[in-house]
């Protein structure tokens, strides 16, 4: 290869030291990710007393500044130039903020009006997800892309980095519940619980800056200056881009829906709110241990084949539900064979949008991974944000009454409703992956894409 084009360094084999610094910082990520998109709502609503419809208004007018945030990080990530490179300073930079917004969340003046409590919500909810996080996660996830450009390696380091961000989600979601019960079940507790979590993902980020490292410094790109609307316009012409958008807010989708409903339904349904984390703990262990095979398996069968597998699995174990859904250990069984069908999606999504930069670059001849990074994760914030608030919506439709002031029967509609979304949503959610994934193609096309990319770029070409 060119010396000029450091293309020498394009390929380099990470070492496992760096792969697995690179994947803790996802853990760190999902660990506020989870808070705010699963646990926050039942706290607002049972220890603050915020109606639900009110906490999903917000989130969803949130998520809306939220996908317009992606997209102008994703233009300031392909503009930013330091020592570091362009995405790896943003993950240095946002530490400290992510772990003290993420606190700041749950620090609500409890006696204030319910106007002076939901500004706070507003300002602060989108402080951490319009802001912060999206100033975080959006650079480390272009990271990835510029480590390596072999895609072995790169589909290793993803995996990796999936088989450990279901950890930040299992400490959000699995132990918060406990924790706050054990400092004594109020506000203060949940502060208490919150702090350690912001902690341990701070030390996380700075274990992910300091051991990672941008190698691919591709000439032709690096010196062409594309405007917003080339680039934009080039996205629109990358349906790989737009599939992988897709699945991503198909995943947020899920997450949120059962992150959110989960709890209401273990409460009232199952009885015992403290189940939340076992089942929930389940499906995520589970999902771990079969992200962790991928790498074995994705050579033979292909990254497609095995998501598309995993999400009629899905399908099938949320089906097997319906026996008895009164049953708690039935829902762990459920739980745990959803988790091995969602581990092939949730842990090839990224090498998707990576493959994607790949194909956007064969297809219109600009390379944007900050952009394409950015842009696809405006189908995760929305699918967050309109799940979030859909949930908030129905339930007080339904006639929810919040519990922050003591035990509360449930209205015979509202229990209706937390049984209906926790039951039925998987299986319309998969259904949407499984026709996404019957459209998917670009794992056969990927070697000759490369093959002519090479010879482009010996030439000095996009």
């Amino acid at each position: 290869m060119k010396e000029g084009n450091k293309e020498k360094n394009f390929n380099v084999k990470l070492s496992m030291k760096e792969k697995i610094s690179y994947a803790g910082g996802d853990t760190a990520c999902n660990i506020v990710f989870a808070m705010t998109s699963t646990l926050l709502t039942l706290f607002y609503t049972d220890y603050i007393g915020v109606n639900p419809a009110t906490i999903g208004m917000v989130m969803l007018i949130s998520r809306v500044f939220d996908g317009g945030s992606d997209v102008i990080m994703g233009i300031i990530t392909e503009h930013t130039h330091s020592k570091y490179g362009k995405a790896r300073p943003w993950v240095l930079w946002m530490a400290v903020p992510y772990a003290v917004s993420g606190i700041l969340l749950f620090t609500i003046p409890a006696g204030a009006s319910q106007m002076v409590k939901t500004i706070y919500i507003f300002v602060t909810y989108n402080l951490v997800t319009t802001i912060i996080y999206t100033a975080l996660n959006l650079p480390y996830g272009t990271l990835a892309s510029l480590m390596t450009r072999d895609q072995n390696e790169r589909a290793v380091t993803n995996v990796l980095r999936m088989s450990l961000s279901p950890i930040g989600r299992i400490l959000a979601t699995s132990c918060m519940l406990p924790l706050v019960s054990f400092f004594g079940n109020d506000q203060r507790a949940w502060v208490i619980t919150s702090a350690i979590f912001c902690i341990l993902a701070m030390i996380l980020l700075f274990i992910c800056f300091f051991n990672t490292e941008e190698r691919v410094h591709i000439e032709a790109a690096d010196q062409m200056e594309v405007p917003v609307k080339d680039g934009l316009l080039a996205l629109v012409h990358n349906k790989y881009w737009f599939m992988s958008l897709a699945l991503w807010g198909i995943l947020s989708i899920y997450s949120t829906v059962i992150g959110v409903d989960l709890a209401y339904y273990c409460k009232y349904i199952l009885g015992n709110q403290n189940y939340t984390s076992l089942i929930y703990g389940a499906e995520q262990a589970v999902m771990i241990v079969g992200i962790l095979i991928l790498p074995a398996l994705i050579p033979r069968f292909g990254k497609r084949n095995l998501a598309l597998s995993g999400s009629l699995l899905v399908i099938a174990a949320q089906l097997l539900f319906l026996i008895n859904p009164y049953s708690y250990p039935l829902a762990i069984v459920s739980s745990g064979l959803k988790g091995l069908g969602e581990a092939p999606l949730f842990g090839v999504i990224f090498s998707f949008i990576a493959d994607s930069v790949e194909y956007g670059q064969w297809k219109t001849h600009i390379r944007q991974e900050g952009m394409i990074f950015s842009a696809a994760s405006v189908g995760s914030k929305l699918g967050s944000g309109l799940s979030s608030a859909a949930v908030g919506g129905i339930l007080a439709a339904a006639g929810y009454v919040s519990s922050s002031s003591g035990a509360t029967t449930q209205a015979q509609s509202a229990i209706n409703a937390i049984s209906g979304i926790y039951i039925f949503a998987p299986v319309v959610i998969w259904g949407v992956a499984v026709i996404v994934l019957l459209f998917y193609k670009l794992d056969k096309m990927y070697p000759d894409i490369m093959k002519e990319l090479e010879e482009r770029e010996a030439r000095g070409e996009l």
